[in-house]
């Protein structure tokens, strides 16, 4: 008898899985060219939008500043990104994408291309995919922090 509360019937747990699967996935690809997988969603942020502040990094990235800052001091020793001080008092720290972070967006996307084929599902579920993952966690925001009405933290 199948009751509700097994494992495999359970939203979370499918979600926690996929996001483990698909960390494991980039892993050694990015290994090889020396990113960890929280370096590489970085960097995808910065060529979105370069020289951002660390607060908007952390809300983009759904990162607090504990895990955020040590992130980004061991890319800037790595030289992919470097700090600025900004502001009339310079406590405004912006994060900028160095000719080396600049570089290697060519051969992440040469990797997401290799998983992306590599994976067993249509263009179109894997949009559905995302596009629900993304409901889910506005969604759970929602019901964590309703003082923010659903932005990411």
């Amino acid at each position: 008898m199948q009751t509700t509360q097994q494992l495999d019937h359970q939203t979370c747990f499918a979600l926690y899985s996929a996001a483990r699967a698909a960390t494991a996935a980039y892993r050694e690809a990015l290994a090889e060219i020396g990113l960890t997988y929280t370096q590489y969603v970085t960097l995808l942020a910065l060529w979105e939008q370069d020289g951002r502040t660390v607060s908007e990094l952390g809300t983009t990235l759904r990162l607090d500043s504990g895990t955020l800052s040590p992130l980004l001091k061991r890319m800037a020793a790595n030289g992919l990104v470097e700090r600025r001080r900004e502001g009339k008092d310079g406590r405004t720290v912006t994060i900028h994408l160095t000719d080396a972070g600049h570089d290697l967006e060519t051969q992440v996307a040469s990797i997401q291309r290799r998983l992306y084929d590599a994976v067993d599902m249509e263009p179109e579920e894997l949009a559905t995919l995302r596009d629900l993952a993304q409901r889910f966690c506005a969604s759970a925001a929602e019901i964590t922090h309703p003082d923010t009405q659903g932005a990411p933290r």
